[in-house]
């Protein structure tokens, strides 16, 4: 499983909650404590929001912990809004179009999870993702396929019932391909402005999912980037967190996502 942080808020350098702490993301890629695997080297990716509706972004294969250029454009970027991942593959290739975060428009999105028996559903899946955003597709993963899939169902209009209309109809390929291995989904999505977390999974067994709110913003993590959790809020199982200019709601999932 992957790592991932999401910040929203008043500006902040990206050096201060990717790379500084104690238990930052870039220390979580090789020292995760709450993921199946403790090393997230199959690359990386930050997005972030500046001056443009369109967020920038910066992805590589190479590991977080041994990435340079990472560390000094962290240093460097300030941002009201930024993501950014680590990912440990779940077999599809590592490429950089397979690291997260992914963006169309002015949405970004990265997911920590996968689809069970993905390789079996995969063709049907992608022949549900209209052309006009297929032909955005550049990687090979699930996750990439839910985001243009949930794209075609509303996502921009409508996040939570967009994507629990995409993962129903995940589940009944995965039904109709006999696929028993679970289907698990915790992801943030964002247009710069509103942040959506989803903590969801068909077997009551979701990946960890944190948030912690200050007073200039607020953070949304896999895992404690400060290495304690005093402090920090679980987002329930089967619950999605939506937040926007300091002001945060929690709402449940489907209904076949919070067991």
């Amino acid at each position: 499983m992957c790592r991932f942080l999401a910040y929203s808020g008043e500006p902040e350098f990206l050096s201060d909650l990717v790379c500084a702490p104690t238990h930052s993301l870039v220390h979580q890629s090789l020292h995760a404590a709450e993921a199946k695997t403790e090393t997230n080297g199959d690359g990386f990716g930050i997005g972030w929001y500046g001056e443009r509706a369109e967020p920038g972004i910066y992805r590589d294969v190479s590991p977080a912990w041994s990435d340079e250029n990472l560390v000094n454009l962290c240093r460097q970027v300030r941002a009201r809004t930024f993501f950014a991942h680590v990912r440990a593959a779940t077999g599809t290739v590592t490429s950089r179009a397979n690291c997260h975060p992914f963006v169309h428009g002015r949405h970004m999105f990265m997911h920590n999870g996968q689809i069970g028996g993905y390789h079996r559903i995969k063709r049907r899946l992608e022949a549900l993702i209209p052309d006009a955003l297929y032909d955005g597709r550049r990687g090979t993963t699930d996750s990439e396929a839910l985001f243009l899939l949930a794209l075609a169902n509303g996502l921009e209009q409508d996040p939570i019932r967009a994507m629990a209309e995409t993962l129903a109809t995940v589940r009944g390929l995965m039904r109709a391909a006999g696929i028993s291995e679970p289907l698990r989904f915790t992801a943030l999505l964002t247009d710069g402005e509103w942040l959506t977390a989803y903590r969801w999974a068909c077997d009551g067994r979701p990946p960890s999912l944190y948030y912690r709110q200050s007073e200039t913003g607020l953070v949304v993590v896999s895992e404690p980037i400060d290495g304690c959790r005093e402090g920090w809020r679980v987002v329930p199982k089967g619950g999605t967190l939506r937040a926007r200019r300091g002001e945060i709601t929690l709402a449940e999932g489907p209904r076949r996502c919070r067991r």
